[in-house]
């Protein structure tokens, strides 16, 4: 237990990275983004959509309370 909550902790930071500027133009391109393919990324939505009863929930705005 005493290694695994450092190992968990050494895990989860070594994920944080602090972007430059300079690097933002990268992160914006067509190919870097999580979908590429709308029809692909609308069809999925729809499956999702038809299991779980209900949609959205792939952006990044808002933080859970709604408001948006």
């Amino acid at each position: 237990m005493k290694i695994v909550i450092p190992l968990a902790l050494l895990v989860g930071l070594s994920g944080c990275v602090n972007v430059q500027p300079w690097q933002r133009g990268t992160l914006a391109r067509a190919d870097m983004q999580p979908v590429t393919d709308a029809a692909q990324a609308a069809f999925e939505d729809h499956t999702y959509f038809s299991k779980e009863a209900s949609s959205g929930g792939r952006g990044f705005g808002g933080g859970g309370c709604g408001c948006n």
